[in-house]
């Protein structure tokens, strides 16, 4: 074996002089990035790929960006969200990034998949009955239509109008998003852990809902666990399950799920226009549905 083919423990070589000249031939002994844990993913993802333009001016776009890991922001059953830095070496061109990152497909427990999935099967009858039968193949292509189904959902939403983070772009069963919360790392608090302005931020609510409604869609677990607080605004967050009303045949009651748990929310903090019944017929009237 050449002797610059043996290596030492962490991918380093046991140079000598006899290396030199080899190395030196080589175009490129190490293409990792100068700092940081990996080159930006941004050229790893097609147009299609990436959020709606025109992408906000804090976003980082270029190629000689890097990303670096800074820590676990939430862990799921299905998904785990990372706060990372994508920034240009040696500039002040840095942004802070949640990366939502789908479980290996070993790990992952899509304990509420089953409703959800309806409708959404594929045109290949292999992995229909693979993702049916819940094998190893069929887990992973559950873990991409997640992935999928979130990120076009953020995009969607976003053009709409209705106060998402900015989705960035995905790669495989990456979703990389703007990250809400303060300029050094602190996540927003989640709803639920909110006490203040709850009024302002349940009109908020109504309206985001009513814009989901009009456009035939209900997010499907909504609850004050997944809508941020940020600044006096209320952003809606998780969308991987996200329903359409009219095609899903448990649409309607998806919809009135997601109205009764917000309202029952608010009407015990003592909102007063906050009503479950209510809120749902404003929601069916608005999607053309039965009251």
């Amino acid at each position: 074996m050449p002797k610059h083919s043996q290596h030492r423990r962490r991918g380093k070589y046991a140079l000598d002089a006899d290396d030199i000249d080899w190395l030196e031939s080589t175009p490129e002994a190490d293409d990792g990035p100068p700092e940081g844990d990996r080159w930006s993913t941004w050229d790893q993802s097609t147009p299609t790929e990436k959020g709606p333009r025109p992408y906000p001016g804090w976003l980082v776009t270029e190629l000689a960006a890097v990303d670096t890991e800074l820590g676990v922001l939430k862990t799921g059953k299905e998904a785990d969200v990372h706060l990372i830095t994508r920034g240009v070496p040696g500039t002040e061109r840095v942004c802070l990034l949640a990366a939502k990152r789908y479980r290996a497909h070993e790990h992952r427990l899509f304990h509420r998949d089953s409703g959800y999935l309806e409708g959404r099967r594929t045109r290949d009858d292999r992995t229909n009955r693979a993702m049916a039968h819940r094998t190893a193949f069929g887990r992973q292509a559950i873990a991409a239509q997640w992935a999928v189904a979130e990120f076009e959902a953020l995009c969607r939403l976003w053009e709409l109008g209705v106060r998402v983070p900015y989705p960035v772009q995905i790669v495989g069963t990456e979703i990389l998003q703007e990250f809400i919360g303060s300029p050094d790392g602190y996540a927003a608090p989640r709803l639920a852990q909110v006490a203040d302005g709850l009024g302002d931020l349940w009109e908020q609510l109504v309206t985001a809902m009513v814009t989901l409604a009009r456009e035939g869609l209900a997010h499907g677990d909504l609850s004050p666990y997944n809508l941020l607080v940020h600044d006096g605004e209320l952003l809606i967050i998780d969308l991987p399950q996200i329903v359409d009303v009219i095609a899903h045949p448990a649409g309607p009651s998806y919809l009135d799920r997601d109205a009764r748990n917000v309202a029952t929310w608010f009407a015990a903090k003592g909102v007063a226009t906050a009503d479950p019944d209510t809120l749902a017929a404003l929601l069916r009237h608005e999607a053309g549905l039965p009251t």
